[in-house]
């Protein structure tokens, strides 16, 4: 009998889990760390979501199966929110189904449309189950490049015309998670094109669709040409509606995928929680000003980090969009590597972020910072980290 699964065996250790152990060993033992790891909103939805919750959940009813797809009144308000925000028609009963959050979403359709042995493009670096959704069904991954310049386009076509068996699947991901890189129409109008010259199917994360600053709106895939063709996007209320432990997650577009998803899922679970989804409605038909509230929070955030965090001697590139910055070693640290730097940090600073090579092997020499603490937090950090860099630079 072997000692290990094979699924387990295609799975490296999870190196963002290292630094999450040394974190709760240091909360454990009396230290005050200042968490800028875990991408988790530290307000919580709006009450009258809450309320909404509450109110269902008294309802006897409410306590059995849910539907496996969503309940119809949520997959219409999925549908009138990508109306209302991109102008995107979708049909609720085949174009839209409900899943528990998006990384569940990508992770069922993965097991929905690929077969051991099938290429896909996913990013690097990259989220991880943009690539470890796929290894968990069987496939193969080949990356390509996160940023979207021209070597991400000579990356696709080299892929196709050199790559046994060709590719059927590619992963996007703006604004990104990890590097908050972000792109306009005319580059999903680019992707679809390509999409469909090469009989590919795209997948788009836009789980941080709300989070844009300095005014400018993110783009929907689905904005794009012939996008509901070879195009299924997925979205999440977790950080648009700080609803992150709920759940709740969204994929629309292309039928045929969504068809697929939709039968996958029917096998594997019977849908969120009936309350948790007249939640979610309450959500997206109610007042959307927690919207803006969360979008202006984290772009002070922003602003704060980028301002406090360079006088400290770290100069962090200005995130566009989501609530993560990408930034690369301090000087003088990067012969570490991100993983022992991301140890050090937290061990002689109290400051915990997430090494970069945890979204793939071009995550070396980064780290991600998540805006989850408050200004006065994010300036004490600073100051720790001023200090750390002045003892500990090589």
């Amino acid at each position: 009998m072997s000692d290990e699964f094979y699924r387990i065996k295609r799975l490296p250790p999870y190196v963002i889990a290292e630094v999450n152990a040394m974190r709760h060993a240091a909360r454990q033992a009396g230290r005050d760390i200042i968490d800028l790891g875990m991408g988790n909103p530290d307000h919580p939805p709006p009450q009258h979501i809450v309320d909404k919750l509450c109110e269902v959940a008294q309802k006897p009813s409410a306590h059995g199966y849910s539907q496996s797809k969503g309940i119809p009144g949520l997959r219409k308000a999925q549908a009138n929110y990508y109306q209302s925000r991109f102008g995107v028609e979708l049909d609720p009963d085949c174009e839209v189904v409900v899943t528990m959050g998006s990384k569940e979403g990508l992770s069922s359709m993965a097991t929905a449309i690929t077969a051991p042995g099938d290429v896909i493009l996913a990013p690097s670096p990259s989220y991880p189950i943009h690539t470890f959704g796929f290894i968990i069904a069987g496939a193969t991954i080949r990356s390509v490049p996160t940023t979207p310049d021209e070597r991400y386009w000579q990356a696709l076509d080299s892929a196709m015309a050199y790559t046994v068996p060709r590719p059927t699947v590619l992963v996007v991901n703006y604004p990104s998670n990890p590097t908050a890189e972000v792109v306009d129409a005319a580059f999903y109008q680019r992707v679809v094109d390509w999409a469909k010259e090469n009989n590919v199917w795209v997948l788009s994360d836009l789980a941080y669709s709300e989070l844009y600053y300095d005014g400018k709106p993110t783009p929907s895939i689905l904005q794009a040409k012939g996008a509901k063709d070879v195009a299924v996007e997925f979205t999440s209320m977790s950080k648009t509606y700080s609803m992150a432990g709920w759940r709740m997650g969204f994929a629309v577009g292309n039928a045929k995928l969504i068809a697929a998803l939709t039968r996958v899922k029917s096998y594997l679970d019977y849908g969120a929680f009936t309350p948790i989804q007249a939640a979610a409605c309450a959500a997206l038909n109610g007042p959307q000003d927690i919207v803006e509230q969360n979008r202006q929070r984290y772009q002070h955030r922003r602003d704060v980090m980028v301002e406090s965090f360079g006088r400290a001697g770290w100069d962090i590139p200005v995130p566009a969009a989501s609530m993560f910055a990408w930034a690369p070693l301090p000087p003088g640290f990067k012969h570490m590597g991100s993983l022992e730097f991301s140890k050090q940090l937290l061990e002689h600073a109290g400051v915990a972020v997430a090494a970069g090579v945890g979204y793939g092997e071009e995550g070396e020499g980064f780290v991600r910072i998540a805006m989850v603490e408050n200004e006065q937090r994010i300036r004490q950090a600073a100051r720790n980290i001023k200090k750390f860099l002045a003892e500990h630079a090589r």
